[in-house]
């Protein structure tokens, strides 16, 4: 059966992905103890889901406190979230590594073309040091798929950073700089200078190193500081294994196999329509071995073409290490 869900990515049509995610659903509601214990508490009954409506989300705070697993086989590897000083870590178990990689390999090409075709510099601290960063292991696999010796992650040496930085932008070459938002501002603090023709990827996470931004404020920041038009984000979180890009504008969009709905701030069975504000619901299918469907804390709104953005976060959520800017 397992083998049914593995083409994830190949995805084309909306009847194509509700078919699949229906039939995930039963899967994960058989094989996986703590969402099916979750689904019977609200007497959801598989037999009788016939619509995408009607599959419960798991809150994400189960995966802080339960392995959160459809496989009987034993982890390849565990990502951990990362947290501050008295909180509880999420933990996303990771039976095939390869389902993770297909899915940021495949969603990067989507938004941003060949990765051959860029030097993919990265500005992670705080979570370079980490060996379980989920963030890290997808970025350290995109550098190392450039086959550029210029591509690679930047620590503390800013002044390094911007050397390079300055000399990929003289010599035309196609540059993407991956980071995370308090390194960004203070790379963008420290220095006068333009480069307008870099991608700049912002991954959130102020983490508590700083005044917290709304994320308008925070892109106008680094658009005045490195001379560029627009800044990009990427919107991902350990439980899930895919990403979606914002562009421009903070409009997120998703892969095809990804999707995000919205739920009542009051009522998280309640599910709302395209512009209204709520909580934000991931339905990711390359989550096979755990739960695709997913209620974050994260409040958004979705727009009519499956876009979306991020207004900020529920009150009583703890702080998220790669999404703290509040709107």
């Amino acid at each position: 059966m397992r083998k049914f869900f593995l083409d994830f990515d190949k995805i084309k049509s909306k009847s194509q992905f509700d078919d699949l995610a229906l039939n995930l659903f039963k899967y994960q509601y058989h094989n996986n103890l703590t969402y099916r214990s979750y689904c019977k508490l609200l007497n959801t009954d598989p037999g009788r889901v016939n619509d995408l409506k009607n599959i419960p989300f798991l809150p994400i705070n189960f995966f802080r406190s339960h392995d959160i697993n459809s496989s009987k086989n034993p982890p390849q590897k565990c990502f951990l979230s990362s947290k501050t000083t008295g909180e509880i870590a999420s933990k996303h178990l990771i039976n095939d590594i390869n389902l993770y990689i297909k899915s940021f390999k495949k969603c990067f090409s989507l938004f941003y073309g060949n990765i051959e075709d860029y030097v993919l510099l990265a500005l992670l601290p705080s979570y370079l040091e980490r060996e379980d960063s989920s963030l890290v292991y997808m970025v350290d696999h995109l550098i190392r798929d450039t086959n550029d010796p210029e591509s690679g992650f930047y620590l503390n040496d800013l002044k390094k950073l911007k050397k390079k930085l300055i000399e990929l932008e003289t010599k035309g070459k196609k540059t993407i700089l991956i980071g995370v938002s308090f390194a960004l501002l203070k790379l963008s603090e420290n220095f006068n200078w333009k480069i307008p023709n870099t991608i700049i990827i912002e991954t959130g996470g102020m983490k508590g190193m700083r005044k917290e931004l709304i994320r308008t404020d925070l892109h106008k920041k680094l658009k005045n500081a490195f001379g560029v038009s627009e800044i990009h984000s990427e919107y991902g979180m350990t439980e899930i294994l895919s990403q979606a890009y914002s562009q421009e504008k903070g409009i997120f969009k998703c892969p095809p196999w990804m999707r995000v709905y919205i739920r009542s701030v009051n009522d998280p069975f309640e599910k709302l329509g395209f512009n209204k504000t709520g909580g934000i619901n991931i339905l990711d299918l390359a989550n096979i071995d755990s739960c695709s469907f997913i209620e974050t804390q994260d409040l958004g709104r979705l727009n009519e073409n499956g876009s979306f953005e991020i207004l900020g976060r529920f009150d009583n959520s703890e702080i998220r290490g790669c999404n703290l800017m509040v709107l």
